[in-house]
């Protein structure tokens, strides 16, 4: 019985730690735009990094 004396208030203290955090994440704007950083890695942005060939074949 003694126990809860001690359980109690920390499983209060955790709960308002994790309140807090979820607080401070939604109004910092963390939870705002959840499907843009998916979709940045299907964006294929090292075609401007390969070299290019040339054509040996074309005169100027």
């Amino acid at each position: 019985m003694q126990i809860l004396y001690l359980l109690i208030p920390l499983s209060l203290l955790l709960l308002g730690t994790a309140l807090a955090g979820l607080v401070w994440a939604v109004r910092k704007g963390q939870y705002d735009d959840l499907d843009s950083p998916a979709h940045k890695i299907l964006y294929d942005d090292d075609l401007d990094k390969m070299p290019q060939k040339k054509d040996s074949n074309k005169h100027d």
